[in-house]
């Protein structure tokens, strides 16, 4: 009976893409840090609102994409693919997922008298389920899910003072140009080969990526809004170290942050200039990029707290720890 549970429960960590949870956790709780609260426990609560959220998001975008997702080599392992988890069981888990993440939320904003951020938070959701329904029947629908991100975030610094600061506003574009990437770009060519035989309307299908019997084209159009999104995000990264914190003192982040973006490029670059379609190639290039990008924020963040800094290593460990427990390897067979 234990063993019996502890299947069930990896299967359900695995349609909820447990892997990268810590990304869309911390969410509210990079916008709560840099628009002034501290107290851990609330910045806990704002953490689980991001958790539960993401579960609930990812959970309805494999239901959505089940039929697509059949058609792709590579994501047998997926629960609704492999059949282990009931498209019933599946609807049940994303609702209650969504009900408790709700619950959450509407505990913090009683802590802080603000009922004004479930609106927010609402406005998130909504966000993120339109992107899981028509993610794949229009080109660029991606926004959709960075701005349930851009929500995320802005809902934790909403919460904590209404007043928004510059760089609560700044932590919030960060985000959602990090998702942007990953959507647009990482996920773009991941998916190209079931994408382009599915005839999904993706971005990166519209761009003229192609996979044909392995052979993978990515035209110039594609690579230049790969090399934008991330030029733009350098450029507010590096921002409030201008405007907003002394720059002569915080000279260790900055060469620190500088070498991580300086890698992540790379690995970008690695991932533009593939001819041949093999996903877990793929999976192993965005795992690292993975791994920098969204450990950058909390780094920039540090001048307000040194201790911030350690949230740079949550997304990174949640995404090895849940891969070595669900799969035993380092990169997620579900990505």
């Amino acid at each position: 009976m234990q063993l019996y549970y502890h299947i069930v429960v990896k299967e359900y960590l695995k349609l909820s893409r447990s892997f990268n949870a810590g990304l869309t956790a911390i969410a509210p709780v990079l916008g709560a840090l840099s628009n002034g609260e501290e107290n851990l426990f609330y910045l806990f609560l704002f953490f689980l609102v991001g958790f539960f959220g993401h579960c609930y998001g990812f959970a309805l975008n494999d239901i959505i994409d089940y039929k697509i997702d059949k058609l792709a080599d590579g994501l047998e392992d997926r629960p609704l693919v492999s059949g282990r988890i009931s498209l019933r069981k599946a609807w049940i888990f994303t609702i209650f997922m969504f009900i408790i993440s709700f619950i959450i939320a509407g505990f913090v904003s009683y802590t802080y008298s603000n009922y004004t951020s479930l609106i927010i938070i609402a406005l998130s959701a909504i966000s993120i389920t339109v992107y899981d329904i028509i993610s794949k029947k229009y080109p660029a629908m991606d926004i959709f899910v960075a701005g349930g991100i851009f929500l995320l975030i802005l809902y934790g610094a909403f919460t904590v003072n209404m007043s928004l600061s510059l760089l609560s506003i700044i932590v919030s574009i960060l985000g959602t140009l990090q998702v942007l990437f990953m959507q647009f770009i990482a996920g773009g060519l991941k998916d190209a080969e079931h994408d382009y035989n599915a005839n999904a309307k993706t971005l990166a299908i519209k761009l003229g990526v192609r996979v044909k019997d392995r052979e993978m084209f990515i035209p110039n159009s594609f690579k230049v809004l790969a090399y934008s999104l991330q030029l733009i995000y350098l450029f507010f990264l590096f921002y409030p170290f201008y405007s907003i914190f002394s720059f002569k003192e915080n000279l260790v982040q900055i060469i620190l942050i500088s070498f991580l973006a300086l890698i992540m490029l790379y690995i970008s670059h690695l991932l533009l200039i593939q001819k041949k379609f093999f996903r877990d190639k793929m999976r192993k290039y965005i795992g690292m990029h993975y791994y920098i990008n969204f450990s950058l924020v909390p780094l920039m963040l540090t001048p307000l707290n040194p201790f911030i800094g350690l949230i740079a290593l949550l997304p990174p460990l949640t995404f090895i720890l849940s891969n070595i427990t669900l799969h035993g390897t380092l990169l997620p067979k579900t990505m």
